[in-house]
């Protein structure tokens, strides 16, 4: 069985991404619920060990600023739309994981992003990185419909269809660092319907602690460089 690509998720799994997004976070809700703002901000957004306790413990977005932050369902909602607009003109900066760089450069597959930041700032920090070009398909949160948000299959399938022209007969990996995105690609490969394969992989260098999970991946890496030798096994 040969793998005919590789999607990945992006926060997380090719990017820390955590400062950015808690002074994202903190910014929105200054605009949305000043409640929670000064001595009432969430523990959850006080430093970034406490935020990868949440991020990963949540289902989603919406669970984690309903459930961590402790949001109501309408400021979740309007920080939701706000999200493209703030992580856009955010100047804060990111950082690739170690081996990242060269675990894609590795690669000879068609590679894709499935995930819930901006496709347009996705694609900055990859040509920051000079890694646009290892990337034939993008979908983030502003490309797809609110309600088709991962682990919905929709974003999944089209970054397949944008990679190939169509979705049959492949094998395709999906890397993340969350149990969403296990669901996710458990999600993708039912929507499939045994028309095409997805194999579900969990980066845990980012701080994901599986033993608790429901939706089991099919491989576990420490590091990214050990995503080359499991496509090396299906060569």
């Amino acid at each position: 069985m040969n793998i005919n690509a590789i999607l990945w998720d992006y926060d997380g799994t090719l990017v820390n991404s955590v400062p950015k997004n808690i002074d994202i976070t903190k910014q929105i809700l200054a605009e949305v619920a000043p409640r929670l703002t000064g001595e009432s901000l969430p523990h959850y957004l006080k430093n970034e060990e406490s935020y990868h306790v949440a991020n990963h413990q949540s289902k989603n977005w919406q669970d984690l600023y309903l459930n961590y932050y402790g949001m109501s369902e309408s400021e979740m909602l309007e920080a939701g739309t706000l999200w493209t607009e703030y992580q856009l003109r955010n100047t804060t900066p990111v950082e690739l994981f170690a081996e990242i760089k060269q675990t894609i450069n590795q690669i000879e597959l068609p590679q894709g992003i499935c995930s819930q930041n901006s496709s347009k700032n996705i694609s900055k920090v990859l040509k920051q990185n000079s890694l646009a070009h290892k990337f034939q398909a993008i979908i983030g949160y502003d490309d797809i419909p609110n309600n088709t948000q991962k682990p919905n299959p929709y974003g999944g399938l089209k970054c397949i269809e944008r990679i190939f022209g169509n979705i049959n007969d492949k094998t395709i990996f999906y890397i993340g660092d969350h149990e969403g995105d296990v669901k996710f690609a458990r999600n993708i490969n039912k929507e499939l319907s045994g028309k095409s394969r997805v194999i579900a992989i969990v980066a845990k260098y980012s701080g994901a602690e599986t033993s608790s999970w429901k939706y089991k991946a099919d491989f576990e890496i420490e590091k990214p460089s050990d995503l080359i030798g499991i496509i090396n096994n299906y060569s």
